[in-house]
């Protein structure tokens, strides 16, 4: 089990989007990614270079006929938001327990 541990990289709503939903695949295509945010080719392109930076998500680009991008979530990337959720879940258990 991942430690709790609030992760402000992750934390951005877009940014929070991007690893829940490449945690459920190995790998998913930039505009497939985009599409299922509701986002700009550039709002997605700014936020994944910030989880690229921090190690959390690695970018393959594949050259053929159609260019692809791929987009996955590192090993660093799926523990980093593990420790996230647990601890977003840590928070909301602290806000029921005082109702």
């Amino acid at each position: 089990m991942t430690d709790p541990a609030f992760d402000e990289v992750i934390h951005a709503p877009n940014r929070l989007r991007i690893c829940t939903t490449l945690a459920a695949v190995d790998a998913m295509e930039f505009s497939v990614v985009r599409d299922a945010l509701m986002v700009s080719d550039s709002v997605l392109s700014k936020h994944v270079k910030v989880l690229q930076v921090a190690s959390y998500v690695s970018v393959t680009k594949v050259r053929g006929s159609h260019p692809r991008t791929w987009l996955a979530l590192t090993p660093e990337g799926r523990q980093a938001l593990a420790g996230h959720i647990a601890e977003l879940r840590r928070i909301v258990e602290m806000a029921q327990a005082d109702q």
